[in-house]
């Protein structure tokens, strides 16, 4: 890794979520410090790459520092030499996530982007894609890493550990916002506590909540405490239910849990042109004329709004770590190497690791509640015949996968949003559609 400063290549450059990285790097820059930063779009993102580019310079230029700001379209270049990639994309960009949200909805099922059928078809869009530039990572930057938070996350990082030689890690903000919501309950210091997760990427459960070394838990569940986001309603949860339970499930979970109300709401949303899509397509114009403003030279408030926050902040502190060998602990998506027995050895799981300069040790569970392990295992397999379908174009895999994912109700509903769904997104599956 180059000391003398590095060469950062960030693939999806032209996301309303740049700011934020961009800000972390300023931050971070006289222990990390990055001596190019490439912003890399297709041409479909080009004007607000451009917005968000001429944004970035702007901060670096007010931080006072010598970071060279670079925006282009062709990704071997930001890739060739980099120390590290991140990638934060959308193949389909937001129309393809409405239709992920509606066309289940219009069939009884949930629409959601990570989850069901719209994390499907999310997933076959992008491995694709993100195999090809690891092509292109392992011919030109191939010391580098890979930092993945491309929803869905975890099965887009499994992807890349099963088929690729690239070293990478995938990481999602909920962790790190689960962090940031104890520290506050309990006015201490984020270096003073430390939850551990237990499952797969939008799929894990808090098993124990410490603060200075105190397990918190309990007493979480006995007061009510919960987190939640912006992108998922905020239904409570049913006091009973976790407290048999012992543990707190990720705001996600509230799609296996709290099916039917959570799909009610759906349902109204999609019937006043206000789903999460309909919200984000509003919020990102929003965004992107405040980016426009030649006086704005810094990270505006409102991007909050935008969900994943501190997605970029989580990117940041594990760049920061692998750079400098800090040997903290993140929860991260990992290759899972016997950690959760009941799954394969190379399986994709996120869970408390410590950060070495080598890359992250996942750290051993303290428990695993019998549970939880039906569920998490049928979504595992759910996501492994997803790599497998996005990789043949095999529509029989790509039904095994539908069918077996716990949302979808019959084989009947599987097919039809299998082939409605195919149909839909054939300008981005290729695979499906070989002459």
């Amino acid at each position: 890794m180059n000391k003398q400063g590095l060469k950062i290549a960030v693939i999806g450059g032209g996301s309303s979520y740049t700011p934020e990285i961009v800000e972390g790097f300023i931050n971070k820059y006289n222990e990390m410090p990055v001596r190019e930063l490439w912003l890399v779009d297709i041409e479909e993102g080009k004007h607000k790459l451009e917005i968000v580019g001429e944004l970035a310079k702007r901060m670096v230029e007010k931080a006072g520092l010598s970071i060279k700001v670079m925006l282009t379209l062709d990704r071997r270049e930001a890739i060739a030499g980099a120390d590290f990639v991140t990638t934060q994309m959308r193949v389909g960009l937001l129309a393809a996530r409405r239709r992920d949200e509606h066309i289940p909805i219009s069939h009884g099922v949930i629409g959601q982007e990570t989850t069901g059928p719209g994390g499907m078809m999310k997933a076959l869009r992008t491995v694709p894609v993100i195999l090809d530039i690891c092509r292109d990572i392992e011919e030109l930057a191939p010391e580098a890493w890979l930092l993945n938070f491309t929803n869905p996350a975890g099965i887009v990082t499994e992807a890349v550990q099963k088929h690729t030689k690239v070293k990478t890690v995938g990481l999602c903000n909920s962790p790190i916002n689960f962090q940031k919501f104890l520290a506050k309950e309990y006015g201490v210091a984020e270096r003073e506590v430390l939850p551990e997760f237990v499952g797969i990427n939008h799929l894990h459960w808090v098993t124990a909540a410490y603060v200075n070394g105190e397990d918190k838990l309990q007493e979480m569940i006995q007061g009510g405490k919960d987190y939640s986001a912006t992108n998922v309603a905020a239904f409570d949860w049913d006091y009973d239910f976790l407290s048999s339970l012992g543990a707190l499930p990720t705001y996600y979970l509230r799609y296996f849990y709290m099916t039917d109300v959570m799909f009610a709401e759906m349902k109204e949303s999609m019937e006043k042109n206000d789903t999460r899509a309909d919200v984000v397509s509003r919020v990102e114009a929003e965004l992107f004329e405040l980016y426009k403003d030649v006086n704005l030279t810094e990270k505006p408030k409102q991007l909050e709004k935008r969900g994943g926050a501190y997605y970029s902040e989580a990117a940041v502190n594990l760049m920061h770590s692998l750079y400098t060998d800090r040997r903290d602990i993140q929860t991260l998506n990992v290759r899972n190497n016997g950690i959760i027995p009941f799954l394969p050895e190379d399986a994709s799981i996120e869970v408390n690791c410590v950060v070495t300069a080598q890359g992250p040790i996942a750290l051993p569970l303290q428990r695993v509640p019998e549970q939880i392990t039906g569920l998490l295992h049928a979504v595992k397999t759910y996501e492994s015949l997803t790599i497998e379908a996005a990789i043949t174009g095999d529509r029989g895999i790509a039904l095994q996968a539908m069918v077996h994912h716990p949302l979808v109700p019959s084989i009947a509903v599987a097919k039809q949003l299998l082939d409605e769904m195919l149909l839909a997104n054939k300008a981005y599956l290729p695979n499906f559609f070989a002459e």
